[in-house]
């Protein structure tokens, strides 16, 4: 049976195109596509079990992104006729995805999940760096893996005064500020790069001109979803839960933890012990039954109160656990040998 072939593309702002397609390859993962922009042509493909790893309260994800030999023309020779293990360069992007990405996928979500990125062919005018992001986000979005994106990313850079979207390898030698810049349509997520001394409005400017490339990127992925009809996730429970536990904990607790980090108390480890100190009060009124079966969601809930009364500190009060505004560091000294 022929194989239903979806295809979307967008334009970046000095007019080249990307192009997205997906139902051709890989079509026994839950999600794959295939994006090209010039001759760089990236396979995309995501897959997840239903049932989530056992006693495993993270996401076991994991992101591999490769550049096979034959991107390049090249057949592996000598001694060894396969493909050798990921360079320095195919760890980085992996991690420059994984970081976008990660943090979109639900909390309660636990399904080892891996995301492969292949690079097809291989275009010194469009480098993949800044492409494979944009790559995983929208093969997850063509799934029905859990996912609160898509995201995606770009490179930016400033070329004699000139903001350009995915720089060729020989504009990025003349570039002074140089980012890749991960973001969702609402957010910026990630920032990376390297500057020759810029200007702060210069930053931003260059943050904003990625933003808004990003944005298109984003709404390709959403029309996307639509047309291969996937807005509708699959449905999981990969954790326990107790709703009214939670909600009496937050009434009892929040007000007395909130107050012990607005003591603003310099020394670490004697707020970690008032912290602890409400905890331990906590659970000893608790019943050894109740301690059995609930103890590790307890500790998770308090967990919960003690990260949202730090970060309302923070908001309402603008300070920092020790005392710091959000516009201080903390001393720092060095020396040489």
């Amino acid at each position: 049976m022929k194989p239903t072939v979806i295809t979307k593309s967008c334009t970046l702002p000095d007019g080249r195109e990307i192009t997205i397609e997906t139902g051709k390859l890989a079509r026994q993962a839950d999600g794959s596509v295939v994006l090209r922009m010039g001759n760089t042509m990236i396979l995309a493909t995501v897959v997840a079990n239903q049932d989530p790893v056992e006693g495993a309260d993270f996401l076991p994800l994991s992101v591999d992104y490769q550049e096979k030999f034959a991107s390049r023309g090249k057949i592996p020779g000598g001694f060894l006729k396969r493909e050798s293990r990921l360079s320095d360069y195919e760890i980085l992007i992996s991690r420059l995805v994984d970081r976008a990405i990660r943090p979109l996928f639900p909390d309660d979500y636990h399904a080892e999940t891996q995301v492969a990125l292949s690079l097809i062919s291989g275009d010194e005018n469009a480098l993949p760096d800044g492409l494979a992001a944009f790559a995983a986000s929208s093969a997850i979005s063509v799934s029905d893996i859990p996912f609160n994106g898509p995201i995606s990313e770009v490179r930016v850079a400033r070329i004699n005064g000139q903001f350009v979207i995915n720089p060729t390898l020989a504009q990025r030698e003349q570039a002074d500020i140089d980012l890749i810049v991960a973001a969702s349509i609402d957010n910026i997520l990630m920032v990376e790069g390297e500057c020759k001394e810029v200007g702060e409005d210069d930053m931003l400017d260059a943050l904003k001109r990625a933003h808004e490339a990003i944005k298109t990127q984003c709404q390709l992925q959403i029309e996307l979803t639509k047309a291969v009809g996937k807005e509708q996730k699959r449905v999981y429970e990969h954790e326990q839960k107790d709703e009214a536990l939670r909600d009496q904990m937050n009434q009892q607790l929040y007000q007395k933890v909130f107050a012990a980090a607005a003591l603003q108390i310099p020394d670490k480890h004697v707020r970690s012990d008032n912290f602890k100190k409400i905890y331990d009060e906590y659970v000893a009124t608790l019943s050894e039954e109740v301690l059995a079966e609930k103890k590790d969601l307890i500790k998770k809930y308090y967990k919960e109160i003690n990260k949202k009364a730090c970060r309302n500190l923070a908001l309402e009060q603008g300070k920092r656990l020790d005392g710091r505004t959000p516009r201080e560091v903390r001393p720092i000294w060095s020396e040489v040998n």
